[in-house]
C-alpha cells in the first residue's frame, strides 16, 4: 500500500505506487477488477513523464524490477521528462485533481466518512481511505 502522494528519488508522485501496482498484476496478485494501469494518475504519471503505457507494462512484467531498478528504467526512456519544472508540474497535477462529486460521496460512505466536510475532494486522500478501507476488509477484518 503506497500512497498516490508518495514520490520515490526521481520525485514524481505516483511512480512508486504505479510500479507496485504493475508489480502486482504481472505476478497476479492485485485486487481483482483493479488496473495496474488505469486512466487516472497511472495515466497521469506516464503522460507527464512522456513514457508509453505498454512499454511501462512489459518492462515491469519481463523483467521485474526493484523500485530502484524502475526508476533507472524510466531514465534511461528517450524523451523522458524529469526537469524540475516538468516534475513540479505533474505533481501539482496530481495533488490538486479532485474526484467528481459523486464518486467523493461514495468514497466517503463506503469507507464510513460523514458528508461534514472533514474529508474534501482530493483524489490523493479520497484514493488512500479507499485503499486502506479495502486492506482492512480484506485483510484485517
Amino acid at each position: 500500500m503506497i500512497p498516490c502522494n508518495v514520490a520515490g528519488p526521481l520525485g514524481v508522485l505516483h511512480l512508486p505506487r504505479l510500479w507496485l501496482k504493475v508489480s502486482l498484476e504481472a505476478r497476479g496478485k492485485l485486487a481483482a477488477g483493479y488496473p495496474g494501469i488505469g486512466k487516472g494518475f497511472d495515466q497521469m504519471v506516464i503522460d507527464g513523464l512522456g513514457l508509453n503505457a505498454d512499454a511501462v507494462r512489459q518492462f515491469i512484467t519481463e523483467t521485474k524490477p526493484t523500485y530502484a531498478q524502475f526508476e533507472a528504467w524510466v531514465k534511461s526512456q528517450p524523451g523522458v521528462k524529469l526537469s524540475r519544472a516538468s516534475v513540479y508540474q505533474l505533481n501539482q497535477s496530481i495533488l490538486n485533481y479532485h474526484h467528481a462529486p459523486e464518486l467523493q460521496q461514495e468514497i466517503r460512505a463506503a469507507t464510513g466518512f460523514a458528508e461534514d466536510g472533514s474529508v474534501l475532494g482530493a483524489a490523493v486522500e479520497l484514493n488512500a481511505l479507499d485503499d486502506w478501507q479495502s486492506f482492512h476488509a480484506a485483510v484485517l477484518a
